[in-house]
This record gives C-alpha cells, structure tokens and sequence, in this order.
C-alpha cells in the first residue's frame, strides 16, 4: 500500500537511516529528495530533521518546504510523517537560538528543558535527553497499532514540543516536565523521539505509517 514515499531533504538530519528503516518495513520506493515535483508525485511524505533550528528553519525557507508540505498536507491530503526537528519545525516559534519562528502549522512552542533539570524526586537530570523513555498514548491512532502503551522509544534533544490544542497531543513523554512526544492532527502525524532508531517498535510504527491512509 506505500506506493512511494518522499523523505524530504534539506541537508538536516540522518535522512539515509530513515529512509533504509522504510525500505526495512516494505516501503515500495524511497526518494530522499528535495525536488518539489518528485515530493508532489510521492503518495506519503516524511520530514525528518536533527540540529540547531535556526539552520533548519533557513534550509526549510531555502528549499520552499513550507509549501511542499502544505501541498502534502492540505491539498493532496497524503499521509505525512514529522521526525524530531521535523515535528518541531511545525511548531509556531521556539526557544533555541535566541528564539527562531518556525512554520506555525500547529500552534505551539519549543521550549527548552531547563538547568538545572530535576525529576520528582529532585535527582538532577541530564539536558539533552537522550536515550530510551516510555510514551504515554494519550489517544488511539492506526500509528499506534501493534504498539503496546508506554512503550520506549529513542530520544535525543535539548527542547521539547508544547502544542497549545491538548486535542492534538497523541503521544507524552516524562522528563523533568511532561513533554509531547507525538501530535496528531488529520493526515499529519509527528513525533519527537526517532523511530528509526527504535529497533522492535519504532519499525512497527514506520509500518504502520506505510500502510495508514492518511484519516484518524
């Protein structure tokens, strides 16, 4: 059912490890590409990322990914799948670097998780987060099946999502604070932890993302 899906490059981020996780889980054809009409043929979309927002957000501007994934997203309404600095991008603004404006596709905000950084029994703990933690499901989703609840996934980042519509919140993660680590919203589904690297049950939801038409 994948038909080929599109893993969008703009120069930031482990691109060729996704896209092989695809391929891994049965995905038909994988282009890693930044080629608008390629990315517009493509019957999924995925948009990964890791680094510093701002070069990010400037490759994103550079590269016109805002309208690709709007095109994505509302006109051709295809399954899209955020990762990472790719979930954060949609957000509204962030707190890294001084503060960058993102894409504001979801209302929210990046926010930095602290220093010092203690959890409930006052331990100090480390920022960035990295490392394997339990998701909390906090709404059912076909992304999500075959997965049991509080299943660990693989983190790594110093910033967290906070989504202002609760509605949208699909996935949280406990770390000092509660954090989104995934949102949902129609044919756009975006975590924060990476899937790609989280062997057994972050294989299941990349399959489940190739076999998922887009509705909740």
């Amino acid at each position: 059912m994948s038909g080929v899906v599109a893993v969008i490059d703009y120069g930031m981020g482990n691109l060729h490890s996704v896209a092989s996780a695809l391929e891994h889980v049965g995905a038909d054809k994988v282009l890693v590409t930044h080629d608008a009409e390629l990315i517009r043929q493509a019957d999924r979309v995925v948009f990964p990322g890791v680094g510093a927002i701002r070069d990010c957000m400037t490759e994103i501007r550079r590269l016109h990914c805002a309208q690709l994934l709007a095109d994505a997203l509302v006109e051709q309404h295809k399954p899209v799948l955020a990762i990472c600095v790719g979930m954060q991008a949609l957000m509204t603004h962030s707190e890294e670097n001084d503060g960058v404006d993102c894409l504001d596709i979801i209302p929210g905000e990046v926010r930095y998780f602290g220093n010092p950084l203690v959890d409930d029994q006052q331990q100090r703990l480390k920022v960035p987060h990295m490392g394997w933690n339990e998701v909390r499901q906090c709404m059912p989703h076909p992304l999500w099946r075959d997965i049991p609840d509080m299943t660990r996934f693989y983190f790594v980042h110093s910033y967290y999502v906070d989504a202002v519509d609760r509605s949208l919140l699909a996935g949280s993660v406990q770390y000092g604070v509660s954090a989104d680590a995934a949102l949902a919203r129609d044919n756009l589904f975006a975590v924060q932890f990476h899937p790609e690297k989280s062997h057994t049950a972050g294989l299941q939801l990349l399959r489940n993302f190739l076999e998922w038409n887009g509705q909740c």
